[in-house]
Parts: structure tokens; sequence; C-alpha cells
């Protein structure tokens, strides 16, 4: 049984105060191009995807984030990496602090069409993976840049 706002329900006990957390992400790629999205909360580009909830599966949690930010449905993930050190140390622009331990798919097996949800995204846009953004949100900084020196060896 999954259950839904976990961490919703875990801020309603601890408040602000730093809580571990496992981030699901989707690095989408196509055409030698990234779709990033730059987040409502802090302005910056990054991956899709949040948090994941008690008892879901972690690919699960990272295809419904990606439908939920952007759209679009992945038909296959293939699993990137796991991130994890005092780089994934964060407080949002609310206050609220984390420690995400994120693990990253990526995916080019996609349908649908882009479409930013208001909630939570600003805008969606392609970039060409050597002409990557500098402002990229500071948890998604290293998966991105490991992908895009990955990229380069393809």
């Amino acid at each position: 049984m999954v259950i839904p706002n976990y961490i919703k329900y875990i801020r309603e006990r601890v408040g602000q105060d730093r809580v571990i957390v496992v981030g699901a992400g989707v690095l989408v790629y196509k055409d030698g191009k990234l779709l990033l999205q730059r987040r409502k909360d802090n302005r910056r580009w990054a991956l899709h995807g949040g948090n994941v909830d008690i008892g879901e599966v972690v690919e699960d949690a990272a295809k419904r984030e990606l439908r939920e930010e952007t759209g679009l449905i992945a038909n296959e993930l293939k699993l990137f990496g796991v991130f994890s050190g005092e780089n994934m140390m964060y407080t949002y622009p609310n206050g609220d602090e984390v420690y995400i331990v994120g693990v990253v798919y990526t995916c080019n097996d996609f349908s649908g069409e882009p479409i930013p949800d208001p909630e939570e995204v600003l805008e969606l846009k392609w970039f060409n993976i050597d002409d990557l953004p500098e402002d990229i949100s500071p948890i998604d900084t290293e998966a991105i840049n490991a992908f895009a020196e990955h990229m380069q060896w393809e």
C-alpha cells in the first residue's frame, strides 16, 4: 500500500528540520538534447522528479513525477545513478531542510508532448547537451553534469 504525501506528513511532525528523503529523478533526452524544467520554487533549471512515497517503487515514483511535471509518459526508464553526499543537502526556499538520496533514471523512450505543470514548473526547454544552462538547481547539478559527460562518450 502506497502512502501518498509522505513529506507533508513528516513536515507536520518535524517542522523544517532536516529530514532524509529518497528522490526519484528523470533525465529526458532525444537527438542530443536534454529536457529541463525551470522550477517554480527556486527558478533554476532541474531534472524532473520528486519524493518517493512510503511503499512506492522508486521507478514508479520517477514515472509519476515525470508525468505530473511535464505531461510526458515514460515508456522505458534506465537507471543512470544514485547520488548522495554533502552536495545533496538542500534548503528549499520555504526553509524546509532535506538530505536527498537521489535515484536518477534516463528516458529517451516517451510519449506525449511536454506541457509544464503550472503548480511546480515555470517552463520546459530542450538544451543541447554541450550547451547546458549555468543556473542548475544545486541538488541536480551532479546528475546533470554526469549525464552530459556520459553523452559525450556515446
